[in-house]
């Protein structure tokens, strides 16, 4: 059992000093390298590029029709001159304003609609990463306590077994501690595997440019302060992906309600053409319409109608929803700090020493080992829920963060 626990030790061992050689990032570099690096943010940046290009085909002018004819000609009669005949026509649609501009200030909207989506993929991103990295600090600062306690436990188990081998403790004393050494080192091997687990999840989240080794120099208490509820909620107003995205599927809309008006008028084309024969040589030039006599487009108008109505009502109810997530949001930052503050000023100190005056009373002979396990299972419960409350307010910020979304210039 003991060489098993040093084989223990020698591996956590060997994995702190692996990670002490390894290179060092806090969140920021973590969230620089994942949207330089990462294959989500990278495919964001191309839908964007593409939704760019999409806008500037917009703008094209329609290309020229050009018709060559070739044949020959002979009188039937007999009478004609027979020869060869030919004819060339020349089309170009004519990009009339009221059709131009229509279609140019939806292709925009679409755009608008692109940058907002690829705003929202990259909130997204940061949130999994902001999230993963705060999971792998509490495993680590779960793992580090786990390790305390197993010193902890070992050596308040050499001390009971010296002292039931000179007789001044009961056997039951040395059985209940065994239990209690074998519970800390399974809750020391289980942190261990949570805190690898969480370290591949970070790394999946920055990208491969994240190597196998790497440590945080943050730590789980390191969560930034929020300003007041008004001005979180201003700023969610203007900044945040989601409502960006819904006013901008509005706006899209809009336009594309005036582009199926403008397509009900006529639409012009200059048709130029040139006729031969052995005989005569025949010029054109002419206006050509399209009569909007039995498509009056009524279906598409309407449709384009209900849709503007659906993005109106979406956009309504995605504010709504923000805000009202905002305030829970806010509500749960202000009680998981409401609960840190408790816990580090108060019970996590008070079960701290209440554990070191049982332990001393053991040490005299004043207290029971029992008293002592129940005192360490208080403060192990009170380090736990310190972490949890810790892990809750990191929750709350980043989630506030993802509503709020303040541009990097702002932020700085």
């Amino acid at each position: 059992m003991m060489q098993r626990t040093k084989m223990l030790l020698a591996c956590c061992l060997a994995s702190a000093l692996s990670l002490g050689q390894a290179a060092e990032y806090d969140l920021p570099a973590l969230e620089k390298m994942a949207l330089s690096s990462s294959r989500t943010a990278l495919a964001a940046r191309d839908q964007l590029l593409a939704a760019r290009y999409a806008a500037e085909s917009a703008r094209a002018f329609p290309n020229p029709e050009l018709e060559y004819l070739a044949g020959n000609q002979r009188s039937r009669a007999g009478l004609g001159v027979a020869g060869d005949a030919r004819s060339v026509s020349l089309s170009q649609p004519l990009d009339l304003p009221w059709r131009r501009m229509p279609r140019i200030a939806a292709a925009d909207a679409g755009f608008e609609v692109a940058t907002a989506a690829a705003g929202m993929q990259e909130a997204d991103l940061l949130v999994s990463l902001r999230t993963r990295y705060f999971n792998l600090l509490r495993r680590e600062a779960e793992l580090k306590n786990a390790r305390e306690d197993v010193s902890t436990v070992e050596e308040m188990h050499s001390r009971i077994a010296m002292r039931v081998q000179t007789g001044e403790a009961a056997r039951f004393e040395l059985i209940k501690a065994d239990a209690e050494l074998l519970n800390a080192r399974k809750n020391l091997q289980a942190a261990g595997v949570r805190v690898e687990q969480a370290r591949s999840q970070l790394r999946q989240a920055v990208g491969d440019g994240l190597p196998a080794a790497f440590t945080l120099t943050g730590r789980l208490r390191d969560v930034p302060q929020l300003p007041e509820l008004e001005r979180l909620r201003s700023e969610m107003l203007q900044y945040s992906p989601d409502l960006k995205r819904a006013q901008a599927e509005v706006q899209r809309a809009e336009r594309l309600l005036e582009l199926e008006k403008s397509l009900r008028l006529p639409a012009v084309a200059l048709r130029a053409g040139v006729d031969e024969d052995p005989e005569l040589r025949t010029s054109r030039l002419g206006l050509q319409f399209s009569i909007p006599l039995w498509d009056r487009r009524q279906a598409p108008l309407a449709e384009a109608a209900a849709q503007l109505s659906r993005s109106r009502h979406e956009f309504e109810g995605q504010r709504f929803s923000l805000a009202q997530g905002l305030e829970i949001a806010y509500q749960q930052y202000e009680i998981a700090l409401a609960q840190v503050s408790a816990l580090e000023s108060g019970i996590v100190r008070q079960a701290e020493a209440a554990l070191r005056v049982a332990t001393a009373a053991y040490r005299f002979g004043e207290r029971g080992f029992l008293e002592v396990l129940d005192a360490q299972r208080v403060f192990r419960a009170a380090r736990a829920e310190l972490i949890l409350a810790r892990h809750e307010l990191a929750g709350a910020w980043i989630e506030i963060e993802r509503l709020r979304a303040l541009p990097k210039e702002e932020k700085q």
